[in-house]
């Protein structure tokens, strides 16, 4: 049976027919992430901002000044009006971007708006969760701004990780911001969860789902060859087995109660969609970071990889959004299939994992390597697979 470009057998395993070739140009950025504060309130010991490889954030300057801020909005009009962009995304983003205060926050967002005209400039915050109380709520609800929150399930899955300096956990903070953001739907962007194989996956899925998000986006931890993920008794599929027991318990609901990104991407791309989110398939990388000193900056989670590794040496005072474009590290993240590994150009399922996201593949100096999650991306790409094929088939059945 035929997933689009994807062929299932009968055993759910896939094999790509159609790869996405590297652009004639270099594709524009249509996201924005936006450094505003360095600073963190929370100590989460996964950070790749400041517990992993790259912790250079701990002497940025804390907050973007108001004039790399107006540079930066200057920069992001510019690209949006030579590439002729319908719309903008842009991220509020730290450390802690509440830190800054939410009036600040509204501001940025109307200036950011007014630059990026006549595009849409879609404004998110996201955010850790543990000041968003009422009155900040309410800022950036009325004045358009989308929120999204980071929570790793329950009290014991959060607390676990994402804890205050001192080892008190953030969840009471985070667990009121969340029934606040509920009863306002209008600014509700979704709930990031880092996925922690000590929790169990249905258990944590249902207590993200007790927030009403719009929108659960799962997350592996950050990792790679250099440093491997936790993993039980070097267990190389556990990941994937856990993501497959939420998938199922997301697919088999009778009524869609979220959107999971992970899962819906999973089958648009087993369908013959192009991929949305560089954490799979081929599709060129359009997003770009600013740090708080208006240095340019490849994605942020490349930090997880090694010192410097965000680095281009390009600022919004002396360079465009274009000359990034040509830089040659992200012209690398635009190529296409020809950026993987050999060995994953040779899997049957490449088109569909796109090598895994970018930062995992690291290996002593290079990224020309497969996933350090690479089984356990094949073990959720052919369960999610089989799932479509038994139901595709199943209604080839009922027509005939």
């Amino acid at each position: 049976m035929e997933l689009g470009d994807v062929t299932v057998s009968g055993d759910g395993r896939g094999a790509a027919v159609a790869d996405r070739p590297a652009p004639a140009r270099p594709v524009p950025f249509s996201e924005f992430i936006l450094k505003v504060h360095s600073r963190c309130n929370l100590a989460c010991d996964y950070c790749y901002m400041y517990e992993l490889a790259d912790r250079s954030a701990r002497t940025d300057p804390p907050r973007m000044s108001p004039d790399v801020f107006a540079r930066t909005c200057r920069r992001i009009g510019e690209h949006v009006r030579t590439h002729g962009l319908d719309t903008a995304r842009v991220v509020l983003h730290g450390g802690e971007p509440l830190l800054v205060g939410a009036p600040t926050l509204a501001r940025m967002a109307d200036r950011l708006r007014a630059a990026a005209g006549p595009a849409t400039a879609r404004i998110t915050v996201q955010t850790n969760g543990t000041r968003l109380d009422g009155p900040a709520l309410s800022v950036l609800a009325d004045a358009g701004v989308r929120i999204g929150v980071s929570l790793d399930g329950d009290r014991t899955a959060n607390d676990r990780h994402r804890r205050y300096a001192s080892g008190r956990g953030s969840f009471d903070q985070v667990d009121e911001a969340l029934r606040r953001l509920a009863g306002r739907p209008e600014a509700y962007a979704g709930i990031l969860c880092v996925v922690d194989l000590a929790a169990d996956p249905r258990d944590t899925y249902e207590a993200l789902l007790a927030y009403r998000p719009p929108v659960v986006d799962f997350l592996l931890p950050h990792a790679n060859w250099e440093t491997p993920p936790a993993r039980a008794d070097g267990d190389a599929t556990g990941y994937g087995r856990w993501l497959a027991q939420v998938f199922d318990a997301w697919y088999d609901a009778p009524v869609r109660r979220t959107r999971v990104r992970l899962f819906e991407e999973l089958i648009n791309l087993l369908l013959g969609g192009d991929s949305r989110t560089e954490s799979l398939g081929l599709s060129p990388v359009a997003a770009v970071v600013v740090n708080t000193d208006g240095g340019y900056e490849q994605v942020d989670t490349l930090r997880s990889s090694y010192p410097g590794a965000v680095d281009t040496d390009l600022t919004v005072f002396a360079h465009s959004f274009d000359e990034v474009l040509r830089h040659p590290a992200v012209a690398a993240r635009q190529a296409g299939v020809s950026a993987l590994a050999a060995g994953c150009r040779a899997c049957p399922v490449h088109r569909v994992c796109g090598g895994g996201n970018y930062p995992h593949r690291y290996r002593a100096g290079s990224f020309a390597n497969p996933s350090v999650y690479c089984q356990d991306l094949r073990l959720l790409i052919d369960h999610v697979a089989g799932r479509l094929r038994a139901d595709l088939v199943g209604l080839r059945g009922r027509d005939r």
